[in-house]
């Protein structure tokens, strides 16, 4: 269980029409109102991948903001929560 104040790592995988709808676009213009960490990249599969680190309410806040500015096109989504690398300084698209 994480303590208040510590950062975790989110990566969630969506699904639906999410590729060729400006959908990494809008997650890095959420993703500049809060602060959190991390990229998102179209998968060869369809889908498209987000991982980001900050705490559980920025996170939260941000995986919000993307659904509803998204949710004409998003159909599923995965999400598995792990400890937080530190591995990234900004927030960015993987191409």
């Amino acid at each position: 269980m994480s303590t208040a104040g510590a950062n975790e790592r989110r990566t969630v995988f969506y699904s639906g029409r999410v590729q060729g709808v400006g959908f990494r676009y809008t997650a890095r213009a959420a993703a500049g109102g809060y602060d959190i960490t991390g990229f998102v990249e179209n998968l060869d599969d369809g889908r498209v991948r987000l991982v980001v680190e900050g705490s559980e309410t920025e996170i939260e806040g941000l995986l919000a903001d993307i659904a509803q500015r998204m949710r004409g096109h998003i159909r599923n989504t995965e999400t598995t929560t792990s400890p937080a690398t530190g591995e990234f300084a900004s927030f960015g698209i993987e191409h």
